[in-house]
């Protein structure tokens, strides 16, 4: 593993990094994103009451994607469907690649399975899984006598 050095100190790179670069210089992997291979990036944010997945997934529908919830485990994936082929349409190039993919998160004891909600827009997968309320404790004031 490789140091860089920043401000003359010694700062190590992070594995995805080193990773990124091994898969950047291979000739099998040169030009190629994670895309490529089937996995869909994601992001995935956090507020106070829900987390929000999002994944970059244009070009398809929102019929196209299936969402399940079993055992703590959403499951998200796509299926490809096989194009017609017609014999008066020649495809000279093609770069649009719309693979099938299955990607799953687990789901801990304060998220809300029942109430996840999805939307499919511009290209975006957006899932929005909300948290349990927490039960706020009775507190009352005691007076002394």
């Amino acid at each position: 593993m490789q140091v860089i050095k920043t401000n003359g100190f010694p700062v190590q790179r992070g594995l995805n990094s080193v990773f990124d670069e091994i898969f950047n210089e291979f000739p099998a992997f040169k030009g190629r994103s994670w895309d490529n291979w089937g996995f869909p990036p994601v992001n995935i944010h956090e507020t106070k009451n829900a987390y929000h997945i999002e994944l970059s997934v244009p070009g398809r529908s929102k019929e196209d994607f299936k969402l399940s919830v079993e055992n703590g485990l959403l499951t998200i994936s796509y299926e490809k469907k096989e194009e017609n082929k017609q014999d008066d349409y020649k495809t000279l190039k093609r770069e649009f690649n719309y693979r099938s993919f299955k990607r799953s998160f687990n789901l801990d004891e304060n998220t809300d399975a029942n109430g996840i909600q999805g939307k499919y827009e511009n290209g975006l997968l957006k899932l929005l899984v909300p948290k349990k309320e927490q039960q706020k404790a009775n507190s009352r004031e005691i007076t002394i006598e």
